[in-house]
């Protein structure tokens, strides 16, 4: 694949290549446009342009004269001008000054809430040795005031008046549900929702619920009530018994794999009203993608199947190193190749990480950071600290709040500053920064003890995925382009 840089000259008027991406799809080429995160099509003359402006840049008469044996002149020029009209080409000034940094745009009033993640428990019946749940920022025992166990239903309710403040003018407002094991916390649930319905009611919002659990306390009743409230669900499972039992055991020793399964096919068989999806956690040591997807949807019946890589530090042994990373790149390639085939026949295919990445390349994603963590998204913790997410939750380190009191605004908007992808150097060169910003805060503070540092161990592996989804796109958009309608709303 070919970057093409946004390059200086000391002509008037001269014409330049912006940054973009170059690649091949349905035997065509495309442009991903970075500074605007847009997909552009070339045919022979907007391709032809392109080739000489990436040579060296060109003066508008002497482009159409280098160009005037191959195509008309008159194509050229309506090429030029659709090149510069999409951005993909520009004009410089007669001097070449530094290049001046990209807009480092904060948020000058408060972004409303859309989803506040609720840590119900920091406690959980399984012991996963990759759980980031324990991790060196948390604190969990209950002595000298520290964080509690299971959250109260008063902090579940202030959690909910929390969630409608600061959801602002959103008809919709989303809480997750996440633990620790959600359904040790079940009787909190029980009071909560209907709570949160009733007063999302009052004050003319709908609220949505889901959650994430391990599946290993379902039983008849727990799924009446998932189904019976509409609530969507995230299963925690690693594939087939033999990749499940590996890290997904009970504190015993236990495999988990045939006490969830039966379980889940019981949720799948009776909470028929949202799609029930599977989250895998791939280690170096649970690292078959294909064959953990196949498991999950073809012989459980999950509906969607989203993978992760481990976040963990590098010198643990089921941390992935660059072989694990192009293992998972190959196998990830090879669902990708799947979901392009069922997506030319109309077909669904559960593989969320080719389709929501998909999404964000259709509408235009242009991150100014990775996700939505301290701004659209928030977590809380047992005790009703409010942190940047989940991942944070109870950590005192990261703590913007309580839901008692609100939030900091003026922290919220240092955090904001300091972690603006313009701040991190490494990216500004990376054509597939409007994709990942720098990736996840908490990889890097596990990662690199600093929530502000790039990724830089999966770099290789975000552009070469970033490349394959944008081939899958330029596949779809040539072979059926009604398919990407879907991604509309």
């Amino acid at each position: 694949m070919t970057m093409i840089e946004t390059q200086s000259v000391a002509h008037t008027g001269a014409l330049v290549a912006r940054e973009a991406h170059r690649f091949e799809a349905a035997g065509r080429s495309y442009l991903y446009l970075v500074p605007s995160a847009a997909v552009f099509g070339l045919d022979g003359p907007t391709r032809a342009v392109i080739d000489a402006l990436h040579e060296r840049p060109r003066q508008p008469d002497e482009l159409v004269d280098t160009l005037a044996s191959e195509f008309d002149r008159a194509d050229v020029r309506a090429a030029v001008d659709e090149l510069v009209g999409a951005q993909a080409v520009g004009r410089v000034a007669r001097e070449s000054p530094a290049p001046l940094p990209a807009p480092n745009i904060i948020p000058l009033t408060e972004v409303p809430l859309t989803t506040l993640v609720v840590n119900v428990t920091n406690q959980c019946n399984l012991s996963c040795e990759y759980c980031y749940e324990y991790g060196e920022d948390k604190i969990v025992d209950t002595e000298n005031g520290k964080k509690p166990k299971f959250m109260s239903e008063e902090t579940a309710r202030q959690s909910v008046e929390f969630m409608l403040d600061a959801s602002g003018t959103n008809d919709v407002a989303r809480m997750t549900f996440f633990g620790g094991e959600t359904l040790l916390n079940l009787p909190v649930l029980k009071k909560t929702i209907p709570y949160a319905r009733r007063r999302g009611s009052e004050v003319g919002k709908h609220v949505e619920f889901s959650l994430t659990t391990n599946a290993t306390l379902l039983d008849a009743d727990t799924i009446e009530f998932l189904a019976e409230n509409d609530i969507g669900v995230t299963v925690s499972i690693d594939g087939p018994r033999d990749m499940q039992n590996r890290f997904r055991v009970f504190h015993d020793g236990r495999g988990s794999y045939d006490v969830v399964l039966p379980k889940i096919k019981a949720l799948l068989a009776r909470h028929t009203s949202r799609p029930v999806g599977a989250r895998v956690t791939l280690t170096s040591e649970v690292l078959d993608v294909v064959r953990i997807f196949r498991h999950l949807t073809e012989e459980i019946g999950f509906h969607d199947v989203g993978f992760a890589p481990v976040t963990t530090s590098p010198n643990l042994p089921h941390a992935l190193g660059r072989s694990g990373f192009d293992q998972m790149l190959a196998q990830f390639r090879e669902l990708a190749d799947d979901f392009l085939e069922a997506a030319l026949a109309n077909r669904p295919h559960g593989f969320t990480n080719v389709r929501d990445t998909l999404e964000e390349i259709h509408k235009g994603a242009s991150k100014a950071y990775p996700c939505g963590a301290g701004i659209g998204l928030l977590g809380v913790a047992t005790d009703g600290d409010v942190a940047l997410c989940h991942r944070f939750a109870g950590s005192d380190e990261h703590k913007m709040g309580t839901v008692a009191t609100g939030i900091d605004q003026t922290q919220r908007q240092d955090f904001l500053e300091k972690h603006h992808i313009d701040h991190k150097t490494d990216c500004n060169v990376c054509w597939a920064r409007p994709m990942c910003a720098g990736g996840c805060y908490h990889e890097a503070q596990v990662r690199y003890g600093d929530t502000t540092a790039a990724n830089l161990h999966y770099c290789d592996w975000i552009r070469d995925w970033t490349d394959t989804c944008l081939k899958v796109y330029g596949e779809i958009a040539e072979r059926n382009p009604a398919y990407l309608r879907r991604f509309d709303a």
